[in-house]
């Protein structure tokens, strides 16, 4: 199956949005949207969706340590039913130290504190998203 991923790394004021390309390969980082209300934030998702092919938007899943979900899993998975009543295709993506990662990469990249809040979001969909691709090869 081809066609372009839509990847988020949903937070409770910003979603981080990543895609790959149409041979799913590889995962780029798209942009960060400050979150305005569940409405407002699928209708985004749909257009970006829409307007770029894509046939999956994947969520990232905040799993605690020990894998379970919790509160803020919780959130996800609802925001997730949002976007599938919208008419998108949802699958989910363990998501455990995508932040750190993407943190990570930035620090070494020589980005400075203020310039990485910005921007640390969509780097995190993008590490999600690029987990998920390596794991379907």
């Amino acid at each position: 199956m081809m066609g372009r991923i839509l990847c988020l790394d949903v937070g409770d004021k910003r979603i981080g949005i990543a895609l790959s390309d149409e041979m799913r390969l590889i995962a780029t980082p798209h942009s960060v949207y400050n979150r305005m209300g569940w409405g407002p934030d699928a209708r985004h998702i749909q257009r970006i969706s829409q307007e770029n092919g894509c046939e999956l938007v994947l969520c990232g899943l905040p799993r605690n340590m020990d894998g379970s979900l919790g509160f803020q899993a919780e959130k996800v998975l609802a925001f997730g039913d949002q976007l599938k009543a919208a008419g998108l295709t949802v699958e989910y993506q363990d998501e455990r130290l995508s932040t750190v990662s993407a943190h990570n990469a930035l620090i070494e990249g020589g980005m400075r504190r203020d310039a990485r809040k910005g921007t640390v979001d969509k780097v995190a969909a993008a590490v999600i998203l690029q987990s998920y691709l390596d794991k379907q090869r």
